[in-house]
């Protein structure tokens, strides 16, 4: 197992590598500057300034030297610091990471708590009531986007209860219950989108298991259907379920930048649409670089599981 995670750690560099030198070539191509942007909020913009700025942050060099700079720079442990802000970009992720950490969390325990046990109920009781009543919301989960949903929560209860979200930010060790007044929808929004596709994973594995002989022998042992589902159906249809999940944990800590933008949590979402509004590139580039690594471990932490689930499945 460890010359397993190894190696798989040693073919994740190239991956990385490749994604460091796309985002780079990608932000030099988009149209902007971070520094004309920086003085124009000052109210000057002169071409003296621009140069002199652009010497200080080493934007006059050339890009392949610009690149190997940063890349070197990486490799140590240092992000850099944010042209705009003036700030480390090590200190905005350490304040905007558990943001966005614990609404992952919580979307993703929302996903679970719905789509495991309404995907097992619909695959027991196929095509009954219950089957087409999870299906119904599985398919509405999967057509609604994120943003509208969003949209149209905060409209209803603002006209209907005079009531939105807070939009100052508490620690979940601070204040509690302001805390989670906060993140309860935006929770709910993503994590009711993704136990759709839990949901269905889980249906359609867990059908295909239950027709597998060794259950059809559970049955014809006397076993109850409870022990015959929990005990040997249900371990063996989760890997698939697994790699939905591993995915959606990437997702949810890399990708949740809409939902953050509306619900206005300060998490790694927000960090990268203001680094990308002011083309910050040292910033983006860093951001990048964080979700890629987490999407490998998310990745690999996904296929270590396996052997947990199925004793039968060896890493060599």
């Amino acid at each position: 197992m460890q010359a397993y995670v190894l190696r798989r750690l040693a073919f994740s560099i190239p991956v990385l590598l490749l994604t460091s030198v796309i985002v780079f070539s990608l932000l030099h191509t988009v149209p902007g500057d971070v520094i004309i942007a920086k003085l124009a909020d000052q109210g000057t913009v002169k071409k003296e300034d621009i140069e002199m700025m652009k010497r200080q942050y080493g934007l006059d060099k050339p890009l392949p030297q610009q690149y190997f700079i940063w890349l070197g720079r990486l490799v140590r442990g240092n992000l850099g610091i944010s042209i705009y802000t003036e700030e480390e970009i090590q200190t905005s992720l350490r304040r905007a990471f558990p943001v966005t950490l614990e609404l992952a969390a919580w979307a993703m325990i929302i996903a679970i708590l719905i789509g495991v046990p309404l995907g097992i109920v619909s695959a027991v009781f196929r095509n009954s009531a219950s089957d087409y009543v999870g299906r119904i919301v599985a398919t509405l989960g999967l057509s609604a986007p994120d943003f509208w949903v969003a949209t149209m929560v905060i409209t209803f209860l603002a006209i209907q209860f005079h009531w939105i979200p807070p939009v100052r930010y508490h620690r979940l060790w601070d204040d509690p219950v302001s805390n989670l007044k906060q993140f309860a929808l935006p929770s709910l929004v993503i994590g009711y989108r993704l136990s759709a596709t839990i949901m269905r994973m889980t249906r359609s594995t867990l059908l295909e298991v239950l027709r597998e002989d060794y259950v059809r022998t559970a049955h014809a042992k006397g076993l109850r259907e409870r022990s015959v589902v929990f005990r040997h159906a249900l371990k063996n249809a989760f890997l698939p379920v697994i790699t939905i999940m591993g995915g959606q944990i990437a997702f949810l800590l890399g990708g949740s930048v809409i939902i953050e933008q509306i619900f206005v949590l300060p998490g790694m979402g927000r960090l990268a649409i203001q680094g990308l509004t002011f083309r910050d590139y040292p910033l983006v580039q860093s951001l990048v670089m964080v979700f890629a690594a987490i999407v490998v471990l998310a990745n690999l932490a996904v296929d270590v599981s396996y052997a947990w689930l199925d004793p039968r499945i060896r890493f060599r």
